[in-house]
């Protein structure tokens, strides 16, 4: 006999309609699949913080009588603030339930004793974000609760909480033991994320690493503990790779039920119309090369190749600091090999900056004057060199200088005199309220944009959208127009940004010690071939794997164009094996796991549990 029980899937995140990392990408590159999976019964959860998020929302002003509508209405009797709507996507219009955590604030001091009593904390802080994810993850438990109640035994309900943000409500829904499934998913352990920036080696250490004691050192004894037992209370714990997976199991205290790996939302293109698009977006970046080069120097832009890197400030975890390292190797082998393609490699992250550079600006800005020039002289010459050639007796070609004004010939001069200078090009595209490690790797290197080297670094410390003034891009518009991605992580759970590059045919780096890269190595033996570069970080020293990225990006500029395009096309073939039509199956499977021990979880969950005691 089939359950006829009508199924729904609420999915919380701390970045719905709110971008602030790669969880983001994930939540909304997945919609598609999980309206497909669930139709009307799939529901998304996220904070309601600011003017932001009222840009991606749509309310529904007069509510039904829905379960949800009812649940609406219940809890604005209580005197809290939801919004229901639609979350305003390219992909579709998804159901979303936004919480005001402004509504419940005056709870704020009871949330935070009753949390501090259950677990133990010595020092619960007062750090903003902390306060809002307590506030947040009550409203959430408070909602699901009464949603519950409201359809009794009239259907099943699945939520699923991504990461710590979201998820301080889900060990109190299990110890009240409401009758709802449960799913979390952690995308990084937060110990992870901070010890791999300090200690290299901190994995073969992970069996006598104290948890909370590591925690209290670092200052997030709270967040620690929301996700140790959100970890331990759900019915179905998920990571996002097997590399996340190990540091779970003594972070966390929990083995991870299953690895549900990430997809991406495929756009496909036909391969000369990615070919096309490769050279539109190249256009705009020619013209920022041009614009920020130029004025001190020249060079073949035909002979010119765009590697970048991206992604938030984590110098080593991010490996900004390997992949410079490697551009400082390549620029000197380059040179001893004679080789005279240009490298220019963009650097981009998300900075504290004061401004936009201002000689970079008044660079770009007196660029756009010199095509305004060229083409009111084209304008000009074009007209009059056709009247002289119909009325001409003469085949000779006549001097093109003869038609042009004396006005236009002088404001060019003006122009060009104004825009050259004898300063190098510009490290930074803006100005820094900090010199960061970039700059000071740049500087130790001795990566500064002279005319004899051979790699020219470009740090933009802002991530690129289409309002950027140096661009006129968006995100992916400008991986599209580049030649190859570099991304060899050292600490990185999943890694969008190899996968973004893939998705738009163009040639990426990755590592081992990434979760994308895991996958790659494990299900894909011929991803060299298909433009998929794994620098492998966890079997070599740092050093030996710097000189690996360096001789992988060394045969790039020495490949072939023809070699290229046959790369492209493998990487087209190999798509479908990222998509979330296929990764969403892994979450599929977890929904049905926690449904089935949705009355049966193992134990209580505990913040004492030790390695020897993990389930």
């Amino acid at each position: 006999m089939t359950n006829s029980k009508k199924k729904q899937l609420f999915e919380v995140s701390w970045e719905v309609c709110n971008q602030v990392g790669g969880i983001h990408t994930v939540i909304r590159s997945k919609i598609p699949s999980m309206i497909d999976k669930w139709g009307e019964g799939y529901f998304l959860m996220g904070p309601f913080l600011n003017k932001k998020t009222a840009i991606e929302f749509e309310p529904i002003y007069h509510l039904d009588d829905s379960p949800i509508g009812k649940t609406v209405k219940k809890l604005q009797e209580m005197g809290l603030t939801v919004h229901f709507g639609y979350w305003l996507l390219v992909t579709g219009k998804p159901q979303v339930l936004l919480f005001d955590i402004s509504s419940i604030w005056n709870r704020l001091d009871s949330i935070k004793a009753e949390f501090q009593r259950e677990y133990k904390i010595k020092h619960l802080g007062s750090e903003n974000l902390t306060n809002q994810v307590l506030a947040f993850g009550e409203m959430v438990r408070i909602f699901l609760t009464e949603y519950v109640s409201e359809i009794d035994k009239a259907g099943e309900v699945v939520a699923h909480f991504h990461e710590w943000m979201a998820s301080s409500g889900l060990p109190k829904l299990f110890t009240s033991r409401v009758n709802i499934a449960t799913v979390f998913t952690t995308h990084a352990t937060l110990l992870g994320r901070y010890i791999a920036q300090n200690d290299a080696d901190f994995r073969s250490k992970l069996e006598i690493i104290d948890w909370r004691q590591e925690a209290q050192r670092y200052g997030i004894e709270t967040e620690a503990v929301i996700e140790r037992m959100a970890a331990q209370s759900a019915g179905t714990f998920t990571t996002i790779s097997e590399i996340i997976a190990k540091e779970c199991i003594y972070f966390l205290g929990r083995v991870p039920d299953l690895v549900t790996p990430n997809g991406i939302k495929l756009e496909r293109f036909a391969l000369h119309k990615l070919e096309n698009l490769h050279l539109e977006y190249r256009k705009h970046i020619h013209k920022f090369v041009m614009g920020h080069f130029f004025p001190s120097y020249s060079f073949d832009l035909n002979k010119t190749i765009y590697f970048f890197t991206s992604g938030r400030f984590e110098y080593k975890n991010k490996g900004f600091d390997m992949t410079l390292d490697a551009l400082s190797l390549l620029n000197k082998k380059m040179k001893k090999a004679r080789i005279d393609t240009t490298i220019v490699m963009f650097v981009i992250s998300n900075r504290n900056i004061r401004s936009v550079n201002a000689t970079a600006m008044n660079s770009h800005v007196v660029l756009n004057e010199i095509e305004s020039v060229c083409k009111n002289i084209q304008k000009e010459v074009g007209s009059q060199l056709f009247k002289s050639i119909v009325s001409s007796q003469s085949v000779q070609l006549p001097d093109l200088n003869d038609f042009v004004s004396e006005y236009l010939q002088h404001k060019r001069v003006r122009t060009m005199l104004s825009w050259k200078t004898e300063q190098l090009p510009s490290l930074l595209t803006h100005d820094l309220v900090e010199e960061d490690e970039i700059v000071a790797q740049c500087r130790k290197h001795n990566l500064s944009n002279s005319k004899q080297d051979r790699v020219k670094v470009v740090y933009h410390p802002e991530f690129i959208s289409v309002s950027n003034p140096f661009f006129g891009l968006d995100y992916g518009q400008f991986v599209c127009g580049c030649h190859l991605g570099i991304f060899p992580s050292f600490y990185e759970p999943w890694g969008y940004t190899p996968q973004e590059c893939v998705v738009r045919g163009v040639p990426t780096v990755t590592s081992n010690l990434s979760g994308f890269g895991n996958f790659v190595t494990q299900t894909m033996s011929d991803h060299d071939e298909r433009g998929i570069f794994v620098v492998n970080r966890e079997s070599q020293t740092y050093q030996e794997s710097v000189e690996q990225l360096t001789d992988i990006m060394y045969r790039f500029i020495k490949m072939k164009r023809r070699t290229k395009e046959i790369e492209r096309n493998r990487m087209e073939s190999a798509l479908d094996k990222f998509s979330w039509y296929q990764m969403r199956n892994h979450y599929d499977t977890a929904h049905e796991i926690a449904l089935k021990r949705k009355k049966s979880m193992p134990r209580p969950p505990t913040t004492h549990i030790g390695p020897g005691e993990v389930y």
